[in-house]
């Protein structure tokens, strides 16, 4: 299955035999046509099998209380990067690279808990003055009444700035962290520079250097407050600089975790609101609702598309027969529009009850640990755009990036009237 765009995509995911259906195509998710052939599969086959698809093999997971089962059973569906990861790419065994995202516990537990105090309440609470001052700056210095790419100037500058902060990073170099993310997730089939994993590890070679420098800088002082500085001191983690793989799989998670997340949910809710002009309006005359309407942001824009585990037993999952080896796909994109589990799911809906409701952070040992991070920084952007702007128009449709894997948009491009 290919379909370009000029065909109708609700007439092509029902005229195709269900075993023809591959989800995995970038293409579906880069011209915005993934809906119908989910739609299809949550009421026919929720639990569907693509033989020999343009990513290999899988299962399709697409309902959310399937999905839900599968993230909190990790002692059978593991994250294991030796089995495979996170991913449905099947890489080489040479390019698997550890991370805590992509371990079962307890492994996973030990390494999750040595970066997560920098976003506990309390610290977050400390950012948000940061968060707030910078927010406030890049919006005070966007242009009026001319055309501009909100995701360069906004989306990626908030994000970048997030992120040097929290890896306490040379400012001035930030927008190398940037590049380093979107290389880490390019698809090699989306016609850039990383063109295959040896073309990507050679680029990644790069911040593993940087970064490797930094451990060593930071293990030889204490009182550090940044991620790099926790991993050093870490008791699970500070000799993972010796294991050069699997330090660069966790950097790689966290440049990525706190840098596509955000900087997707920034341009995609902009976006919806835009598509929505009623619930525009709504905002507008009444702004206490942005921190319900980030979370229907975040599930609206599914920044992650999907997560993938390895069966290690033979499973049953909603009548279907798993066997011990294989790929199961969890398409969190399908789950946050499941009609049995989201009321009136393909709606854009700010002041929705129970909008964190979604599926969009995972669920269970894995769930995003930078979540509400996300949310802080989502909410803070909002309320200091409604100070400042009634309405931001979106001229165009945005640019999405060729991917199964990060629902990215590439470019948006709007308009600030007087």
């Amino acid at each position: 299955m290919n379909a370009p765009v000029h065909v109708d995509p609700v007439a092509d995911a029902y005229s195709l035999p269900l075993d023809a259906i591959d989800v995995s195509n970038p293409k579906l998710y880069q011209d915005d046509i993934w809906q119908p052939y989910f739609e299809r599969l949550r009421r026919e086959d929720p639990v569907h099998y693509t033989r020999d698809g343009m990513y290999g093999s899988y299962w399709s997971v697409t309902r959310f209380k399937d999905i839900m089962q599968v993230e909190t059973a990790p002692q059978i569906y593991s994250s294991e990067a030796k089995l495979g990861g996170i991913t449905i790419t099947d890489r080489p065994m040479e390019f698997r690279r550890s991370s805590f995202i992509s371990m079962d516990p307890p492994r996973h537990d030990d390494q999750r808990k040595v970066v997560s105090p920098i976003v506990a309440p309390a610290n977050l609470q400390n950012m948000s003055g940061l968060i707030r001052e910078r927010t406030a700056r890049v919006l005070d210095g966007l242009p009026r009444n001319e055309v501009f790419d909100w995701v360069p100037c906004v989306s990626i500058e908030l994000t970048t700035l997030m992120l040097a902060t929290l890896f306490d990073f040379p400012l001035e170099e930030r927008r190398r962290l940037t590049a380093w993310s979107d290389i880490a997730v390019a698809d090699v089939n989306a016609g850039g520079i990383v063109d295959s994993e040896e073309k990507r590890l050679e680029l990644l070679m790069e911040p593993l250097s940087v970064f490797s420098r930094m451990f060593h800088e930071r293990q030889a002082k204490s009182g550090g407050f940044d991620l790099i500085s926790m991993l050093a001191h870490g008791g699970a983690t500070k000799d993972l600089v010796d294991d050069p793989a699997e330090f660069l799989g966790n950097l790689v998670l966290l440049i990525v975790g706190g840098n596509d997340t955000t900087r997707n949910s920034m341009s995609g809710g902009l976006w919806a609101l835009g598509k929505h002009p009623v619930e525009y309006q709504k905002l507008r005359d009444d702004p206490g609702l942005i921190p319900g309407m980030v979370s229907e942001i975040i599930r609206w824009q599914t920044p992650v598309v999907h997560m993938r585990r390895t069966a290690l037993a033979d499973a049953e999952l909603a009548g279907r027969q798993i066997r011990k080896g294989d790929k199961v796909v969890m398409w969190y994109i399908s789950g946050n529009r499941d009609e049995d589990a989201i009321e009136r799911p393909n709606e854009f809906i700010i002041d929705r009850p129970r909008s964190r409701h979604h599926l969009s952070f995972g669920f269970g040992v894995h769930r995003c640990v930078g979540n509400r991070l996300a949310e802080l920084q989502l909410t803070i952007l909002w309320e200091e755009i409604m100070k400042r702007f009634p309405v931001i128009e979106v001229m165009a449709e945005p640019g999405r990036i060729y991917s199964n894997f990060i629902h990215g948009i590439a470019s948006l491009p709007v308009r600030i009237p007087d």
